[in-house]
């Protein structure tokens, strides 16, 4: 069975830094792509950001390009996402999710994750 683990979350003020982490075990090879998501309360979750494990190519959402980075350990299949200049805009829960797509050139949407984790707070004060 596959299991994705967060780890990372916490409280910050605005212009902090958080790094997340995500370790995915049960899989028997190399996650395709693995992402992060965020929802906050009364909206729909969005993606934030990917990356595909062949290649190693990134995407993120435009509300983060330039302040948060994601990066893979392959052969671990864990994924990170450092996240630099947080606004409280930023405040959600963040979900680790890795899907079967090998590669595509941009974020995918929710429906195409197979696995997903708990999620981690992350929660930015002005």
């Amino acid at each position: 069975q596959v299991r994705l683990e967060e780890s990372g979350g916490g409280s910050v003020q605005a212009g902090g830094s958080l790094r997340l982490a995500c370790a995915a075990s049960g899989y028997p090879h190399r996650m395709p792509n693995m992402a992060w998501f965020r929802q906050s309360p009364g909206k729909e979750r969005e993606g934030v950001a990917v990356i595909y494990s062949n290649g190693g190519s990134t995407y993120y959402a435009d509300s983060v390009k330039g302040r948060f980075t994601i990066s893979l350990d392959g052969a671990e299949n864990k994924v990170f996402l450092q996240m630099n200049g947080l606004k409280p805009e930023d405040t959600a829960m963040y979900y680790c999710a890795a899907g079967k797509t090998t590669w595509a050139h941009r974020l995918l949407p929710p429906r195409e994750y197979n696995y997903w984790g708990q999620g981690t707070q992350v929660t930015v004060s002005s």
